[in-house]
This record gives structure tokens, sequence and C-alpha cells, in this order.
């Protein structure tokens, strides 16, 4: 049985995205080097301040809730091999979903790629190509060129997203607002959590 250095687990709603307001389990791993500035969880940063959990143990915690949609994030949860936990959950009926900035292949059973690719660390062309949702967080002008460049690495199919950074949110949300105006291929996504006040 494998376990997994977590920071935390809990029941919430997805907050971004396509799927924001459905109800979830979230499991955030622990560890990440890709090490953004205006990351919002650095304490997920150092895998060794988690406790490890196993697979099982987690299954059960998200079994005490009504939701099958699982959230695996981080940190960067594709660091670690997820086949088993995937794995798991899936024979419970879940759908799993991953959050990732592409910097590492991804290894499980996925029905959801949220890539977030980011400028501390590349990500592989090979995540970009299967993702469904290319989210880029957006936290100065310049980040629409990177949005633009990484828009050609994904499939026609998938879902585009810009997401104002939060502690900038009264300057970046006017970008957000301004470039999908006159790009209508991509979506606002705001932290609609962090507006509720919830996880």
């Amino acid at each position: 049985m494998m376990h997994f250095p977590v920071m935390e687990y809990f029941h919430s709603i997805q907050g971004e995205g396509v799927y924001v307001g459905q109800p979830s389990f979230f499991i955030r791993l622990g560890g990440c080097d890709v090490g953004c500035v205006w990351c919002d969880v650095k304490d997920s940063w150092d895998a060794d301040k988690h406790p490890k959990l196993s697979v099982d143990f987690l299954l059960d915690e998200a079994s005490k809730h009504p939701t099958k949609l699982l959230i695996i994030t981080g940190g960067e949860p594709a660091m670690y091999d997820l086949t088993e936990l995937t794995n798991k959950f899936k024979e419970a009926g879940y759908r799993i979903h991953i959050e990732t900035s592409g910097a590492y292949p991804l290894i499980g059973e996925f029905d959801w790629i949220t890539f977030s690719p980011k400028k501390f660390k590349a990500p592989l062309k090979e995540v970009a190509k299967v993702a469904d949702e290319l989210k880029i967080v957006v936290f100065n002008k310049s980040d629409l060129q990177w949005a633009e460049d990484h828009q050609k690495l994904v499939s026609s199919d998938c879902k585009l997203f810009l997401q104002p950074e939060w502690d900038k949110r009264e300057i970046a949300e006017k970008i957000v607002f301004d470039y999908t105006l006159s790009h209508p291929n991509w979506f606002v996504s705001l932290q609609t959590h962090k507006y509720l006040g919830v996880d």
C-alpha cells in the first residue's frame, strides 16, 4: 500500500474552471519544486512537512461525503506515481481530476486534466497535448502572451481559462476582462471559493 505526503484533504466545491460550483473531495499532496512566487499554498512545497497517508485511509475519508468527484491537487501532484491512488478511487466509482503545472509526466488514470503551466519550471508538451482545460494565472499583462503561447500546445477541444491572481485581483481582473472581450475563445475563471470564504 502506497502512502503519499498529504497537506490536507477536504470536502468543498470546485472553485475554478469548467466544474466550478461542483461538490468535490480534494486531496492536496505535499511537494512542489515549481516555486511560484504568488503561490497561495507555499506550505505544500516541502513534502517532508506533511504526514504520509495511505490510499485506503484517503478513500475512507472521501467516502464520508456524498460526492464522487475527486480532485488531486498540490503542490505538484504529478511528482508522484498516482496509479494506485487513482485505481482505488476509480474502483469505488469516483471521477478523477488532477490539477498540474505539467512539469512532470502524468502517471495514473484521470478523467479530467487541468493544465496550469508556470514560468518557473517549463511544462512538458506531452501533458499539454492531453489537457482538457488550460488555466493561466494572470499576474500582469505579460501573462497574456504566455497564455497565447500555451494555447498553441493544447488541443482544439481544450477549454481555455484566464484566472486573475488573487492578491492582485483588482488589477488582474481588469486585464482578464478586457482580454476575454476581444478573445471569446477564452473564459474568465474566478476563485469562487475565495469569494465565498470557504476552502
